[in-house]
Parts: C-alpha cells; structure tokens; sequence
C-alpha cells in the first residue's frame, strides 16, 4: 500500500489594517486547492507568509525581527532533514521588494499587495530554486520576487472565498489610492485607485453569505471613491452597491470602512437612513482640526467641509456613531493646530477613534518636510488628544448602559461561558452565554459601560436554533 502524502500546512501572520485581513483569507484560500491547511502556530508551518503593513513607523524593523525567528527555525529544518519555505507579502514587500531577500537570505518569496493571486507560480519557482542550491548549484538569487503592478486583476484569478469568521467576512471592493497625503505610503505600496466591477462583488457577496456571513464589511483604502462598473456599462457608487447588496437575502449587517471625507457624497449620506442593514457606525478619518495642517498634508478638505458632512450624516441618521483618525505632530504643527484639532473633537464627540504621532515614512513627501515637531511634544499633545477621546468613547459606552440592542457573538471570552460580541455601533460586549449563539444576531440588555467594552445580558436564548 502507498504511504498518503502528508499534507502541507501554512501559517499566515497578518500585520495592520483588515484589507490585509481579507488578503490573508484570500491567500489561503488560494493555498487550499495546492494542499495548504492552516497551522495554528509558525511552528507547524511548512509555509510560513508575513503579510506586512508599512503604514507606522519601525513596520519594516518589526517584519525584520520576526524574519531572524524564522531564519533560526528554518535552519533548525535543514539540519533535522526538513524545510520551512517563508515569504513576505503585502505592503513591506511593495516598498522594499528585493532588498528584504538581501538583508535576510532565509526568505524565499517576496510578493506584493497586488500580486498575491500568483503564489501558486511563485512557490512552484521557490522549489525550483530550492532544488537547483540543494544540488549544490550557485544562482544569482535564490528568493523569488514579484511585486508589479500587473495590468490583470488578482479578483479574477481566485476561487471562491472562504474567509467568513463567526457570521463576519470582509469583502474587498476598491483598492489603491489616488489622494497622495503627505504623511501617506498607500499610493506608492497600494498602486493606483481600483474598483471592482459590481457584479464580481455582488457574486462575491452572495458567496459569502452562502458560506455563512449574516455582516458583510465592505473594504477599500478609500472605499467611498467606489465607481464599479455595472453590468449594463454604467458606473455604481458605493451608495448603489450598499443598496444592492442589502437586497441579498441573508444580509443582515453591512459596514465600509475606510472613507475619505472628499468622496462623502449625498447619496451615501442618504444611504445611512435609508437602509436598514446598513449599521450606524461609520469611521471618517479627518486627521488634524487645523485647516492649514490639513493643506500640508493635501488632506483636500478643510474644517468646516468636514463638519458640515458630520451634521449631514447625524440628520440622516440620528444614532450615527462617529469614529476618526488623528495625526500629531504633523511637522510645522504648532500649538494652535493642535488646539483647533481639540476642539473639532470636542465639538463633534467621537464614540471611538485612532490617534497617533507623527512618523516620517521614507519616500512620502513629509518625511523631508522642514520643522520637524520634537518628540516630547508629539507625546504630550498624543496623550492630551487620546485622554480627551478615552472620556468621549467611555460616555459613549455609558449611553447604552440600560438599552437592549442586538449583538452579533463572535467568539468566546477568557471565562468560562463568556461570549464576546458586536453592537450595530460595533462596541464590544461580553455576556455569558453557550457557545452556539456564536454567528449569530442576538438580543442582548446593556448592563454596564466601561472604557472600553459594554458588560451584557443576554435576552431570549432559547430563539436561537440549536
């Protein structure tokens, strides 16, 4: 009798934003029909895949200490008579390409954001490779790297998704970007802006749901600039596609995330009151209340432009709960900025935010912009901004305490019967409960608010199927 073939397993560490979250489902469910079930740990990996993000400061250092583990465990293989194949993919990979093989010759493949869909090419040539060095033969570079923008997109050459989590799935629609922020690597590592074309995601939505997603999250880098083409030669926006996506049956949540405050346009605004599915959260970043700070950082809007989209949106949509994000610190931000930016925030109250200093990316047009802020002010102002939007999250909570709204339970807490779940606001609740109301929308009263979470009970167990 044959010895069955072991089968291969990969490992996928994903760094940064949930667009490269929908990347690493996509790449394994790529990897699927090629043998590759998921390893729990990097330690059970024939395939280990870092899946970076270049957006903060120290990212790459970061991708590099991880990258000296795996170098010391794939040496470990070879001298017990195995291998561990590792490759760099996402943004990391886009910005620095064949200079990470250079500084770290353990890695076997580097491949970008855009180029992922050929991982099966990409692996069959690192074992090629791998095969020509073990027979003691010299190559001019034994890593294989592909980070082009092809003019093909990756959406058309991929299986169907698999990637729903607890009733939750991701569902890319746009990506790249056209806006050049100062302070941003996104066009340089993400390529031009892209849409897909409506029908490809409308099937890929309704894939989704048959794979069990009751909360679809729409993705871009500025998924608000969404122009798909339709199937009937016009163009959708991302207003239209909510509207078409809440009438797939089985839809009961939809979210978008990231938005542009330019690409606000009244028919999205009218969208958040007119469709039920779609959830009244909605993260906006703005970045600097400082309407000369926001002309550095070719933000292309200003204070009052969005203020005025604040007010819009809250009398469309009354519950709306507002997130952001922030940068301090920006260079040449002086204390008045940074009083304008306090003041935006306490105008506008933020039921949850990002906030961060200042960090030079290499290549952007900020990082060689003069009058550098020192860093002990980028802390304090980070610390003044994020206690003033600690205090607006926590009220936040607090306004719900009291209130029975439906969570979606996604997972199991660190006590014993404790669930833990998402409010249409998309504040966190833990509850106890059993652990097959995971997936699925459940009534639950709001006891208690904290910082951070909401304390819950859950109403009504029994009207959720076995």
């Amino acid at each position: 009798m044959t010895a069955q073939k072991a089968q291969k397993r990969v490992f996928i560490r994903t760094y940064g934003c949930q667009m490269n979250v929908y990347d690493s489902d996509r790449m394994t469910d790529i990897l699927r029909p090629l043998g590759y079930a998921v390893a729990p740990s990097p330690e059970q990996a024939d395939l280990v895949v870092l899946n970076t993000c270049h957006i903060r400061e120290h990212a790459s250092e970061k991708v590099y200490s991880e990258l000296g583990r795996l170098r010391d465990a794939k040496n470990e293989r070879r001298a017990a008579g195995s291998d561990l194949t590792i490759a760099v993919a996402g943004c990391v990979a886009q910005a620095e390409g064949g200079e990470i093989a250079k500084r770290q010759p353990a890695v076997d493949i580097v491949v970008g954001p855009q180029a992922y869909h050929r991982l099966p090419q990409l692996l069959a040539e690192a074992e090629r490779k791998a095969a020509i060095l073990k027979a003691g033969k010299r190559l001019p570079g034994a890593g294989v790297l592909d980070t082009d923008f092809p003019t093909e997109s990756k959406f058309d050459h991929m299986p169907d998704p698999q990637g729903v989590r607890a009733g939750s799935a991701f569902l890319s629609i746009q990506e790249g970007c056209d806006k050049f922020c100062t302070f941003c690597v996104v066009p340089y590592t993400r390529g031009a802006e892209y849409s897909r074309p409506a029908a490809a995601v409308l099937a890929e939505a309704r894939q989704l749901v048959r794979a069990g997603a009751i909360e679809v999250t729409l993705l871009g880098q500025n998924v608000n600039a969404y122009h798909g083409e339709a199937a009937d030669g016009s163009t959708w926006s991302l207003a239209r596609l909510i509207r078409e996506i809440a009438d797939i049956e089985g839809v009961a949540r939809i979210r978008y995330t990231t938005s542009h405050p330019r690409d606000m346009d009244d028919a999205l605004i009218a969208a958040h009151g007119a469709v039920p599915q779609l959830m009244p959260y909605l993260h906006l970043p703005v970045q600097s209340g400082s309407d000369r700070i926001l002309g550095e950082m070719n933000r292309q809007h200003g204070r009052d432009l969005f203020l005025g989209l604040v007010d819009r949106l809250r009398t469309a949509r009354p519950d709306l709960a507002l997130s952001s994000d922030f940068i301090v610190g920006f260079p040449g931000e002086t204390d008045a900025d940074f009083d304008d930016t306090m003041r935006l925030v306490d105008q506008v109250g933020f039921a949850s935010a990002f906030s961060f200093k200042y960090s030079r990316r290499p290549g952007t047009p900020g990082s060689a912009m003069a009058d550098q802020v020192p860093e002990n002010v980028k802390v304090a102002r980070l610390a003044a901004l994020q206690a003033l939007l600690g205090r607006q999250a926590h009220a936040f909570n607090l306004s719900k305490a009291g209130t029975t709204v439906p969570v979606l339970f996604a997972e199991t807490g660190r006590r014993p019967g404790q669930l833990i779940g998402k409010t249409p606001w998309l504040q966190s609740v833990y509850a106890e409960g059993p652990q097959r109301l995971i997936g699925h929308i459940v009534e639950t009263h709001l006891v208690a608010g904290h910082p951070n979470s909401l304390a819950g009970e859950i109403a009504r167990v029994e009207e959720v199927a076995a």
